[in-house]
């Protein structure tokens, strides 16, 4: 329960960051850490106004997609403690509860009956098949290492498995990580969060028929997948032995570091081509098998 206040706490923190960060990094002021929960706020009061060639599912996604996110963060342990959700396989389903938020997303894009939506529901389909295999490879590369395949059994035993190689493997996949959070966020190199421009946008174009609750919705979640991903990191970065006052302490680093390291990216990172980004995901993909090989080969389960 402590690791689902966390994830709670830092989202409402972690856009901040990004955001005074990227003021530094440009020379501005910029706004405060708090803006973007301000912005929330503001939107929480308004209400929502529906087109009249949009349906239930364009009205029921925004909720979905967060119950999604929320039922996902359960499912991510802190410390030695086992998350509130805990099974083998569990990180299956986890991938599945955030597919769900994806999938109602792009279905209301779609169901707004604009092309212009269509376009993006396209591309954010696209780009989330192909992160999908990196995702799952991943995962699998860590269930290999360990021989467990739930979240809280694999962070739990991640240090102590024996394997020398260990520290190799966690900064696979704190790269990958931090890769696939930028994807599904839709954030630099694939999405610029902050551009307009018609033939480069993909999230920021499926919202555009958004207002009020329902956009603010939309937005918390996407502070949620940052801060879940961010938790995801820390369990591969820390030991879960620890105390559990250090283990707090180090989970708001963690954050805070992966926070500073996206902004970083987005002020000094190009936005990569359309036609670029297939080839950047699956590169991500290829990191991931290498890794994979290379532990069945270590393993001796190598045939």
């Amino acid at each position: 329960m402590a690791g689902f206040f966390l994830i709670l706490i830092t989202a409402f923190f972690f856009p901040g960051i990004i955001l005074r960060i990227k003021s530094l990094a440009s020379g501005r002021r910029g706004p405060g850490v708090f803006q973007p929960v301000k912005d929330i706020r503001v939107l929480l009061r308004k209400g929502s106004v529906f087109s009249n060639t949009t349906g239930l599912i364009f009205q029921i996604a925004p909720a979905i997609g967060l119950a999604g996110i929320l039922c996902a963060a359960l499912v991510i342990p802190f410390a030695d403690q086992k998350a509130i959700i805990s099974f083998q396989g569990d990180f299956v389903f986890f991938s599945y509860l955030l597919a769900l938020g994806k999938f109602f997303s792009i279905i209301s894009a779609l169901d707004t009956g604009s092309s212009f939506e269509g376009m993006g529901a396209n591309r954010e389909a696209l780009f989330s098949m192909l992160a999908e295999p990196a995702f799952f490879v991943l995962l699998a590369t860590f269930a290999m290492l360990t021989g467990f395949t739930s979240f809280s059994d694999i962070f739990n035993h991640f240090y102590f498995s024996g394997n020398h190689y260990v520290l190799i493997y966690s900064i696979i996949g704190v790269y990958l990580f931090i890769q696939i959070a930028m994807i599904e966020n839709s954030r630099l190199p694939v999405d610029d969060p902050k551009t307009h421009l018609e033939l480069t946008m993909i999230h920021e174009v499926m919202i555009l028929d958004n207002s009020g609750f329902d956009k603010a919705l939309i937005h918390i979640g996407s502070y949620l997948k940052f801060a879940i991903y961010g938790a995801l990191l820390y369990n591969v970065i820390v030991p879960s032995g620890w105390s559990i006052f250090l283990q707090a302490s180090l989970f708001l680093a963690v954050q805070l570091i992966f926070a500073v390291i996206i902004g970083f990216a987005e002020s000094f990172r190009a936005r990569n081509k359309m036609n670029k980004n297939p080839k950047f995901i699956l590169t991500l993909t290829v990191i991931a098998l290498i890794a994979f090989m290379i532990i069945l080969i270590l393993t001796e389960k190598f045939i």
